[in-house]
């Protein structure tokens, strides 16, 4: 499973922007939110993701935190 970095969000659009750890950006919506759990996102924090082709658009999917155990 993919992991990245949330490198921008909006809260009011719930929309923004993850940076993949290879350093490609992919946008976030919240649609990537619903059903995952996830009630807000912060600049910097780890997530992983399930990744899908929209209109020729990677788009992250089912966001989840990273947690260290």
């Amino acid at each position: 499973m993919p992991q990245g970095t949330i490198k921008h969000y909006d809260p009011a659009s719930r929309s923004g922007v993850l940076l993949q750890d290879d350093r490609t950006e992919v946008q976030i919506d919240v649609s990537s939110m619903e059903g995952s759990g996830l009630r807000y996102l912060r600049i910097g924090q780890r997530v992983k993701y399930d990744l899908a082709d929209e209109a020729g658009k990677k788009v992250a999917r089912t966001l989840r935190h990273i947690t260290i155990d």
